[in-house]
């Protein structure tokens, strides 16, 4: 088996998930990873499928792509962003749909989470994996769409 990169699905900075706002990120309650703050602060704003595999789960929020191997991958677009039911976010794909990483799963607009109140950091998470089971040398960089952000 080879290994899998997971490519970040938007532009912006790499950080920790100890340095996301929300402790269930943060304490890595739900998984190993990272998370990528958005460069772009305005217009529609394209979210990628950070792997290959099948769509397993699709919010307008957020999504869960399983891979090949069977590894969830979480993408979450902002924190408590559930709340915002839908609005500012548009699904790009369906539930069940196969993607290739890069694919635009999601768009949304960080106008309308700003001004819902919210903060727009992009948590990339390999679901049920252990806390710090990846090496996470992306932390402190800036990617584009696509770059990896850590290798599973």
């Amino acid at each position: 088996m080879t290994d899998t990169a997971v490519g970040s699905p938007l532009a912006g900075t790499v950080i920790a998930l100890a340095d996301v706002p929300d402790p269930v990120f943060s304490s890595q309650m739900v998984g190993a990873g990272v998370a990528v703050r958005p460069d772009s602060t305005t217009g529609m704003v394209d979210v990628h499928s950070p792997v290959s595999g099948r769509i397993l789960k699709l919010h307008p929020h957020a999504f869960v792509v399983l891979t090949e191997d069977r590894k969830g991958v979480l993408v979450h677009v902002g924190i408590d962003t559930v709340t915002m039911k839908g609005e500012g976010f548009e699904l790009v794909a369906a539930e069940k749909d196969s993607v290739s990483a890069g694919d635009v799963v999601v768009r949304y607009d960080p106008a309308a989470v700003a001004a819902a109140g919210f903060d727009d950091v992009c948590p990339v998470v390999v679901m049920d994996s252990a806390a710090d089971s990846f090496a996470t040398p992306s932390v402190g960089s800036s990617v584009t769409a696509g770059e990896p952000l850590f290798t599973l």
